[in-house]
């Protein structure tokens, strides 16, 4: 096949991942609302996998703190193999499931917690060991696979499992299987994050401001929020100590920093109560 024909199949094969995780948005939403109920108590969102999709996995948790300024503790991904696994294949790992259950009591796994086992076959020792004593331990278990007959999607209290069917390269399961995956959790982490509070309308209201890149969009969602124009946005956030939350009640409510978190304060950090919108 020439380049030409070999990307051509890949994008019409790509084209039926949607097709599949829409299949399958029913147990996406009721896990959603079971991780927002635990974690409003207190839990944690738990990814576990090996290979490609505990990669997948540790792609999702990172990204959460960037854009939704929670704790790196909220959202955590083990992956087979620890931390080398992320860029290397650490041979074996995949398979000694005794390893699951050190690594999930060495973060101090709590009834409390959420844990997402992945694994495109539904069948991999670390991801069934891990969600054996997920389920052990009171946790919500939640099983993303695509493999609907799997040991995974029969053991998990919540199963998801996109059926994407056969990969062009068979047994390849990065392609789209992974991209299944990436979506499920692109869904599972935004709604969750949305519905605990996170998000002002469509935007990142408690984006972290780690770079130039970041300062400058904390100034757009500003403007944009507060139909305010630059000067007012840049002193409301260096009064604020840039606190987007707080720059916020500022800007929309007419009122002083100090008086801003007196708001949110009563408000429970309720944005909205707090604006009394």
């Amino acid at each position: 096949m020439s380049a030409s024909q070999i990307i051509r199949l890949m994008n019409k094969e790509d084209r039926k991942v949607a097709l599949a995780v829409g299949r399958v948005l029913s147990p996406v939403a009721k896990a959603v609302d079971a991780i927002v109920q635990r974690v409003r108590e207190g839990g944690r969102l738990i990814y576990v996998g090996a290979g490609s999709s505990g990669r997948i996995a540790m792609l999702d948790a990172s990204e959460c703190p960037p854009t939704f300024g929670v704790s790196p503790a909220l959202v955590r991904a083990l992956i087979a193999g620890g931390r080398r696994a992320v860029t290397q294949s650490v041979e074996g790992a995949e398979d000694r499931s005794t390893d699951a259950v050190r690594d999930l009591k060495k973060i101090k796994l709590s009834r409390l917690d959420s844990v997402v086992g992945l694994a495109a076959s539904g069948a991999t020792p670390y991801v069934l060991s891990a969600i054996a004593y997920a389920k052990r331990c009171g946790c919500l278990t939640i099983g993303v696979s695509a493999n609907r007959a799997s040991p995974l999607t029969k053991m998990a209290e919540i199963a998801i499992a996109p059926q994407t069917g056969p990969e062009i390269l068979t047994g390849s399961t990065r392609l789209k299987a992974g991209t299944s995956q990436k979506m499920v959790l692109n869904m599972l982490s935004t709604a969750v994050m949305v519905r605990l509070g996170h998000v002002y309308d469509n935007l990142m209201i408690d984006v972290g401001e780690a770079n130039q890149k970041l300062r400058e969009r904390a100034k757009w969602i500003l403007r944009e929020a507060s139909d305010r124009d630059v000067s007012a946005v840049t002193r409301a956030l260096r009064q604020s100590g840039h606190d987007l939350r707080v720059a916020l009640v500022m800007l929309k409510r007419g009122i002083s920093a100090k008086q801003a978190r007196s708001r949110l304060a009563s408000s429970n950090g309720k944005l909205r109560k707090a604006l009394g919108e």
